[in-house]
């Protein structure tokens, strides 16, 4: 989609405070009560000034101005209100490809919330009502990633560290395409779209273990953990039923809890039998589950996580790991963000 263009020149200090509004995302809002503070730019003092409040209604007259200013580029909202503006396009994320005024680190905060309410939706009753949606916000994230891969290193920032079904999609997914991206070199659009899903829905089957099985903190008694361990068949399944069952979906499904060495389920698969995108789900899952907060397992440090999973070439795959060690162990990622805090005000 194309980006909007700016109809003049806007200063560098207030580019940093302020940005402008899209047209498309001006047509998203209320019409009459915008739910962000509104300002205008003044040629006359080079700065911006207040036009209206949040939620203040508009009149009719104020409408037509308002809508003429974003035309012009003359119409913009502080980053102050990022929290209550990403709030509204993580309900239209294709709005994130048309504005080009949010920041990379503004993106991925947008689009990780995005998938996070889809796929939470999606797994709570997976129908094919709701997979739509979550599909559509996909593509709209492996569109922003095929503009640049370097992109998938603001989600790789933004780790979720408290459990649920999708916060751990959400990892897996950041995670396991970072991986593939760094690893793979050269691929097609379709391989991106294809291996963001899988990694997305590698769990799925989740959704049919009993919930009180997930939160239990204790052991799991042998009847419990044969239901836990039906997950990928059931996952595939679920896949099967919804008539998306590409093969990196479903090997995501079924080889994600898979070891090199035979010791994993439900095929107990050796090295040779286990596909790179089951080797690489099972690098992911394992390493999403690690570092969040279980009911049954304190999380544990990323770094920590990856060493640990690069100590054991004989179930997990040796360059994925190592690779994943190398970069955290000379902080290649820069600062992680708390991403818990915003979700547990969104989900």
């Amino acid at each position: 989609m194309a980006a909007l263009k700016q109809a003049r020149e806007i200063p560098q200090n207030i580019n940093e405070e302020y940005y402008q509004i899209s047209t498309e995302i001006l047509s998203s809002f209320p019409k009459y009560r915008p739910p962000v503070d509104l300002f205008t730019f003044r040629d006359d003092i080079g700065v911006l000034a207040p036009y209206s409040r949040k939620g203040v209604r508009l009149s009719n007259e104020q409408v037509e101005e308002v809508a003429q200013l974003c035309s012009t580029g003359d119409l913009f909202v502080s980053r102050t209100d990022h929290p209550i503006y990403s709030r509204h396009i993580v309900k239209q994320l294709d709005l994130v490809l048309q504005d080009h005024n949010l920041k990379e680190a503004e993106i991925a905060d947008i689009c990780i919330r995005a998938l996070l309410m889809r796929y939470t939706e999606f797994h709570e009753q997976p129908v094919k009502s709701l997979l739509e949606p979550l599909y559509r916000d996909t593509m709209v994230v492996t569109e922003y990633l095929w503009q640049d891969k370097h992109h998938i290193n603001a989600f790789v920032r933004r780790l979720f560290r408290k459990h649920s079904p999708g916060r751990h999609a959400i990892n897996s997914f950041s995670i396991g395409l970072w991986l593939w991206m760094q690893i793979t070199g050269e691929y097609r659009r379709k391989d991106l779209d294809r291996l963001a899903l899988a990694l997305l829905l590698h769990d799925i089957g989740m959704s049919k273990v009993p919930a009180f099985l997930l939160q239990k903190a204790g052991p799991l008694k042998a009847e419990e953990k044969e239901k836990v361990l039906l997950h990928p068949m059931l996952g595939v399944k679920v896949m099967q039923k919804l008539e998306i069952a590409f093969e990196e979906l479903l090997r995501a499904c079924f080889e994600h809890h898979e070891r090199l060495d035979g010791s994993g389920y439900p095929q107990r698969a050796k090295s040779g039998q286990i596909s790179r995108v089951g080797r690489l789900s099972a690098v992911a899952d394992s390493f999403s589950a690690m570092i969040c907060q279980r009911p049954h397992a304190p999380a544990k440090q990323p770094l920590e996580a990856a060493k640990e999973l690069a100590a054991d070439p004989q179930r997990y795959d040796a360059e994925m790991t190592k690779l994943l060690v190398s970069v955290l162990a000379t902080d290649g990622f820069g600062q992680f963000v708390d991403m818990d805090k915003s979700a547990d005000t969104s989900e």
